[in-house]
């Protein structure tokens, strides 16, 4: 989901970005370099702080963001390509859905959304601006 990226967006359906939201990124960063190999770059999001892109093979596979509440524990986020994050939302919140992140815009990336299925689990919704 990097505005750097050239990749073709990703098929409606598909798992297409996994996201690690922890309390001390450079730790991650050093865990996970390590462990897979991969490489990373930083992109500045503002306000929200530094984005860290992992990249394996050259091609961008997922991020990490700090965990914006210490009460939210460390953890990965998984995001599944839709053809529309707002419909989708609204499809998922009638079959017993709650939001976590109502649709948003990603300026020059997407939009997504997070939310959490009737058995708990909490699942992205993603679509590229491209």
């Amino acid at each position: 989901m990097s505005e750097a990226t050239t990749q073709a967006p990703p098929a409606t359906g598909t798992f297409c970005w996994n996201e690690l939201m922890t309390h001390d990124t450079e730790a991650a960063k050093s865990f996970y370099t390590k462990l897979f190999g991969w490489t990373t770059r930083e992109m500045d999001m503002g306000p929200q702080g530094t984005y860290t892109i992992f990249i394996n093979k050259g091609q961008d596979i997922g991020g990490m963001m700090a965990c914006p509440k210490k009460e939210i524990p460390a953890h990965w986020l998984t995001y599944v390509a839709v053809d529309d994050v707002d419909a989708s939302t609204g499809n998922a919140l009638q079959l017993g859905a709650t939001t976590c992140v109502p649709p948003t815009d990603i300026p020059n990336i997407g939009r997504f959304s997070v939310i959490t299925d009737p058995t708990g689990s909490t699942i992205a919704m993603y679509k590229s601006a491209k």
